[in-house]
C-alpha cells in the first residue's frame, strides 16, 4: 500500500511541510505585525485612517501583485531559491522599516516587504501541490503555519512594544527570517513527486519548463483561464477583499469594545509606561488570529472528505452571518465579543485550505506556479483594495455600517462558490 492509499504522509511529503511551514509561518508574522504598528502610526504621525488605509493597501497590493512574475518564476527555476530570496527581502524590509521617520519611509519599506512577500504564497503553494501526495494534510498543516505566524506575529510585537520603542520593535523583528533562512538552507526534498506520481512520470513537458517568453506567457494564460478557473479566480478575490477589509482595522475597531482590563484588574501602575502601552485589543486579535490555526485544520482536512466548492459556499454564508451580527454580537458584551470573534477567526481561515484546493482542482499540474501567481494577485492584490476600503468606510460612517458593506464579498463569494460547482471545468 501507498503512502497515498494509506493516508500517511511519507518522508518527502514532511520535508516539504516543514520547509513550506516555518516559511509560511515568517510571511505571515510580518504581514499581520502591520496592523499592531499601524494604531501607534495613526497616533505618532496623525494621519487619518483612510490615508492610513492607502499607504498600508499600495503595500499589500504589492504583496498579491508581484505574485504573478513569482508564479513565472516558479514554473521556471523551482520554488527553493525563491523562497529563500523571499525570507532574505523580508527581513531587510523591516530593517528599512525600523530606520523610519515619517509616513514616506514607512511607505517605501512596506512596498519592499509587498515585493518579498508576494514570491511566497506561489512558491510555496505550487511546492506543496507537485510534491506532497497528501495534498490536502500539506495544505492543512501549511495553513496552521500560516495562522501561528499571523497570531504570533501581532502577539510579539504587542509584548515588544511593552518594552521598545516600535522602531527598535521592527527591528527585532528581522530575527524570525534569519531563524527561517537557517531551517531552509537544511532541508531537502523532490519538488515533483506528487506529480510524477500522479502522472506515472508521464504527461508534464519538462524541457517546455526551461524558457518563458511573452507569448508562451499569454498562450500558457488562455490556457489556463477556462470558465472555472475564471470563476474560482473571482471566489478568492472576494475572500482577499474581505480578509483585508476586516483584519487591517481590526485591533483599532476592537479597542472600542474592550473593557480597560488592565485597569479593572491592576495589572500595571496606572502612571508606568506599560500601563500607557498596554493594548488589550491587540491580545484580543491575537488569539483570534490564533482560532485561525483551527479553522485552517479543519478545512484542510475537509477538502479530503468534501467537494471544496461545497466547503466554499457554506463558509463564505456563514462568514455574511457572522459580519453582520459582528458589532451588535461586540456591544452585547466581553462574552459575545469573545465569541464572535472565534468564529469570524475560524471562518476566515477555513477558508484558505479551501480555496488552495480548488485552484489544484481547476488549474494542470504543468502551469501550477503561474496559476497561484493568478491566486495571490487576486486575493492580496486586487483583495489589497479592501484595506482601502475599509479605512474609507471608518472615515465616513459607523463600524456596524463598515461591516454591513464587506459583508457584501463573503455574500458574492458564496454564490460564486455555488456557480462553480456547475462549471464542471475541474482538472483534476
Amino acid at each position: 500500500m501507498s503512502t497515498a492509499q494509506s493516508g500517511r504522509m511519507n518522508d518527502n511529503d514532511k520535508s516539504i511541510t516543514g520547509f513550506a511551514m516555518i516559511s509560511h509561518a515568517v510571511v505571515h508574522t510580518y504581514e499581520l505585525s502591520i496592523p499592531i504598528l499601524m494604531v501607534i502610526w495613526l497616533a505618532e504621525f496623525s494621519v487619518s485612517t483612510a490615508i492610513l488605509g492607502t499607504v498600508v493597501a499600495v503595500g499589500y497590493g504589492l504583496f498579491g501583485l508581484g505574485a504573478l512574475p513569482a508564479g513565472i518564476l516558479v514554473d521556471r527555476f523551482g520554488s527553493r531559491e525563491l523562497v529563500l530570496a523571499c525570507l532574505a527581502g523580508m527581513g531587510a524590509s523591516f530593517l528599512l522599516l525600523s530606520a523610519a521617520q515619517g509616513i514616506v519611509t514607512i511607505t517605501i519599506a512596506l512596498c519592499l516587504w509587498g515585493v518579498a512577500a508576494s514570491i511566497y504564497h506561489p512558491a510555496g503553494l505550487s511546492l506543496i501541490s507537485t510534491g506532497v501526495e497528501q495534498r490536502g494534510t500539506g495544505f492543512a498543516y501549511h495553513g496552521m503555519a500560516g495562522n501561528f505566524g499571523i497570531a504570533f506575529g501581532p502577539l510579539l510585537t504587542a509584548v515588544l512594544l511593552l518594552f521598545f520603542d516600535w522602531r527598535l520593535v521592527t527591528a527585532l523583528l528581522v530575527i524570525p527570517a534569519g531563524i527561517a533562512i537557517a531551517y531552509a538552507l537544511t532541508a531537502s526534498f523532490d519538488e515533483r513527486a506528487a506529480v510524477q506520481a500522479e502522472t506515472d512520470g508521464g504527461d508534464i513537458d519538462e524541457n517546455a519548463e526551461g524558457q518563458m517568453t511573452l507569448s508562451r506567457f499569454v498562450a500558457d494564460s488562455r490556457a489556463l483561464f477556462t470558465l472555472g478557473f475564471t470563476v474560482a479566480i473571482a471566489v478568492v478575490m472576494m475572500n482577499g477583499l474581505f480578509y483585508r477589509g476586516t483584519l487591517t482595522f481590526l485591533p483599532d475597531v476592537l479597542s472600542d469594545f474592550m473593557p480597560d482590563i488592565a485597569q479593572q484588574l491592576q495589572l500595571f501602575d496606572p502612571d508606568s509606561p506599560m500601563a500607557e502601552e498596554f493594548n488589550p485589543a491587540s491580545y484580543l486579535y491575537a488569539g483570534l488570529l490564533m482560532v485561525g490555526m483551527a479553522g485552517q485544520y479543519v478545512g484542510g482536512k475537509l477538502t479530503d472528505r468534501i467537494r471544496t466548492e461545497t466547503g466554499l459556499a457554506v463558509i463564505f454564508a456563514s462568514l455574511t452571518v457572522v459580519a453582520v451580527l459582528f458589532v451588535p454580537a461586540a456591544q452585547a458584551g466581553l462574552a459575545t465579543l469573545l465569541l464572535v470573534s472565534a468564529l469570524l477567526g475560524f471562518l476566515l481561515f477555513s477558508l484558505q485550505p479551501m480555496y488552495q484546493a480548488t485552484i489544484a482542482e481547476y488549474s494542470p499540474p504543468g502551469e501550477r506556479g503561474l496559476s497561484y501567481g493568478y491566486t495571490y494577485l487576486g486575493v492580496f492584490g486586487i483583495g489589497a483594495a479592501g484595506a482601502a476600503i475599509a479605512g474609507f468606510l471608518l472615515s465616513i460612517g459607523s463600524v456596524w455600517q463598515t461591516f454591513v458593506i464587506l459583508a457584501v464579498f463573503p455574500a458574492a463569494g458564496a454564490i460564486l462558490a455555488i456557480a462553480l460547482s456547475k462549471t464542471g471545468d475541474r482538472r483534476s
